[in-house]
């Protein structure tokens, strides 16, 4: 197996069909809804909050609220009375039962619900996938996070309608150096790794820098990506809003950082300042210019062009081109 990361690939272009970018489709389906984009922000504390994700509905992109310090069903009853789709996360503990049993009896329901646990290839995620779908039958379940065509594989059998792959490759995520695990550094060929196996939806999950790692996802089989800095930072962001030098910064640290925990156990992530980038409906303006850019260099005219176009692998002993169509 062929292993790289974003930073040691490059796409090789075709030939432009269009007489500009903005003809180039750049919206993606998941879960019966289109979307103007195949990003979405992190369910983490220090990147969406709830007028976020409110704006996030309201204007055709794709969310998941986090569960931290969140009365999740009084959250899916706001959105509801708002008019908004429903996406929540979950984790796998008897309260996280007893959410689902609630978001049920309520009526309220959701239209997504994310396993969200650090290591999604588990027993327990399979026991919580047969209780969502027992309960909300409609919810299309989005489960990981993994990093192995053996845990896409089994996640789908279980009933995952979607799986998330990536163990540790975020900025903020120190998993590799705690436990010696994860896909930290190859994170996209571990992406390409898993899609060969999947037969539904993936979404890659960390490890993104750059708005052209998010076309190098698409061609690796990515239906979606979840991306975590370069969504914090904004001014909107619910980080922490930090001085230094002069210069205003904003807090962001990992779901698996004792800053979110509130306690140093079982700790894999830290803490950083992501400098301030403005608006964040300028940064999705800007991703989305070079999401179209990126089609109309696939020689395509919608997002799933990208998938049909040549890759190089820069430096090595693998360096060359690949055509692997």
């Amino acid at each position: 197996m062929e292993i790289f990361d974003y930073d040691n690939v490059l796409l090789l272009p075709r030939k432009c069909r269009v007489e500009s970018r903005s003809e180039c489709d750049a919206s993606a389906e998941l879960g019966g809804r289109r979307f103007k984009l195949p990003v979405v922000p992190a369910n983490m504390k220090t990147v969406v909050d709830e007028p976020i994700t409110e704006w996030l509905a309201a204007n055709g992109y794709f969310y998941v609220m986090h569960r931290f310090d969140l009365d999740t069903v009084a959250y899916a009853t706001r959105m509801r009375s708002k008019g908004h789709y429903v996406s929540i996360s979950s984790g796998v503990k008897a309260e996280d039962y007893a959410i689902i049993d609630r978001l049920a009896e309520s009526g309220v329901g959701a239209d997504y619900i994310t396993i969200d646990i650090a290591h999604g290839h588990a027993d327990s995620v399979r026991k919580m996938i047969e209780h969502i779908k027992s309960k909300l039958p409609e919810s299309f379940v989005i489960a990981g996070n993994v990093g192995t065509p053996e845990a896409v594989i089994d996640l789908e059998t279980w009933g995952a309608d979607a799986t998330k792959v990536g163990i540790g490759p975020g900025k903020v995520c120190i998993t590799r150096l705690k436990t010696g695990f994860g896909t930290g550094g190859w994170q996209l060929s571990a992406l390409k790794w898993c899609a060969r196996v999947a037969t539904k939806p993936i979404i890659a999950d960390g490890g993104i820098r750059d708005h052209g790692d998010i076309a190098k996802s698409v061609r690796f089989g990515a239906a979606m990506v979840m991306i975590g800095s370069l969504f914090a930072g904004h001014e909107e962001s619910p980080g922490r809003t930090v001085e230094v030098d002069g210069k205003l910064f904003k807090e962001y640290y990992g779901s698996a950082s004792d800053f979110n925990k509130g306690e140093y156990k079982h700790v894999e992530g830290k803490r950083i300042l992501e400098p301030i980038k403005g608006r964040l409906e300028d940064t999705l303006r800007e991703m989305r210019e070079d999401v179209q850019s990126s089609i109309s260099y696939s020689g395509g005219t919608r997002l799933a062009d990208i998938r049909k176009v040549n890759y190089v692998i820069l430096g090595g002993d693998n360096a060359g081109e690949h055509l692997l169509m």
